[in-house]
Formats: structure tokens, sequence, C-alpha cells
């Protein structure tokens, strides 16, 4: 199962790209409402989550996903359900997905340590100690970071190439007729 959190003030494309596109792919995918079952989105979309934190089963974990968007990644960021799923991946190595501000989750935790890393432009300070490239997106170890909603496609498809393959991202690609 891939856990995609939703914080009310998420970037909605940040979110909504990646669950598409690794649901085309024939992956488990829930969205979680850290704020409630209605979460509303930066720019004033609401989306109903699939479930809520205490119904999320760690033992299925495959991968999470931390959206950005403010102040989506600071309700992120200030959710015990959120933060106590990151420490149960890092210590099992289980992918960790994050895009735009919500990579400062993973830095402020001291997760990103000597990692290739990129973010929103603002946040790289908050990287502590990563190694900050400025790339669309990053994958070093567990963790795939990106940049922000413009790569937000990017960022789905390095998502499916660790759990799938990047052969399987391509044929997303082509399908969805992205421009390469």
């Amino acid at each position: 199962m891939i856990y995609v959190f939703l914080a009310d003030g998420f970037e909605e494309v940040e979110a909504l790209t990646p669950v598409d596109y690794l649901r085309r792919c024939e992956l488990s995918v829930q969205t979680v409402g850290v704020t409630g079952k209605l979460v509303r989105g930066s720019h004033g979309i609401t989306v109903q989550a699939d479930i809520l934190p205490e119904e999320m089963d760690p033992g299925k974990v495959q991968m999470i996903v931390l959206p950005g968007g403010m102040p989506g990644t600071l309700n992120l960021e200030h959710s015990a359900a959120v933060l106590n799923m990151i420490d149960y991946c890092v210590d099992r190595q289980i992918p960790i997905g994050a895009i735009c501000a919500a990579p400062s989750i993973l830095g402020r935790k001291g997760l990103l340590k000597e990692k290739r890393a990129t973010c929103y432009t603002g946040f790289e300070e908050q990287l502590l100690g990563a190694v900050v490239t400025g790339a669309p997106v990053e994958a070093d170890g567990i963790f795939i970071t990106a940049r922000g909603a413009g790569v937000a496609d990017r960022f789905a498809f390095a998502l499916i190439e660790r759990l799938l393959s990047k052969e399987r991202a391509e044929l997303l690609k082509d399908a969805v007729l992205c421009v390469k």
C-alpha cells in the first residue's frame, strides 16, 4: 500500500498527480486525511481522503508520499501519525517521497544528511546536512524529493521507477503523452 498524506493546505497537483499515475500503474494507493476526511487544498479544492490515519496498516506500507503546499506541509509536520510513519519507514528502509516544501520535514528530522535532495526555492536551509542540488527530482537511498508542482509528473514517474521499474515509468510517459 502507498499512503499519500493530505493535510489542509496541501498542494493539489503535487498530491493528485502521483495518486493518479501510481493508480494507472495498478499500484494500491490510499490518500490519508491527516486533518479529517475532507481536506481542503491550498487552492480551494476539497478532496475526500480514502482513510484517516488510524485506519492505516503499517505492515502493508510500500511507500509514503508527502505533498507540499502551505500550510499543508506544516500541518503534516504537526501530525504525530505522519511523523511516526516516517520513522517506521526509515527504520525499515521503505521509500519516502516528498515534494516542494515537504522535504523540509525530512530535513528538520535530520534524515537527509549527506543525501542528494531538492525542494521548493527558499526551503534549502531546512534540508539539514543534505547535498541540495536544485534538480527537478532527486532519488537517494529511500528518499525521492522534488522541487514543486511544475515537476509533479516527473516526481510521480520517479516514484513508479522506484516501486516498479524504469521501463514501466517510460510506458506510462508514453501513455499520457508526456513530452520527453
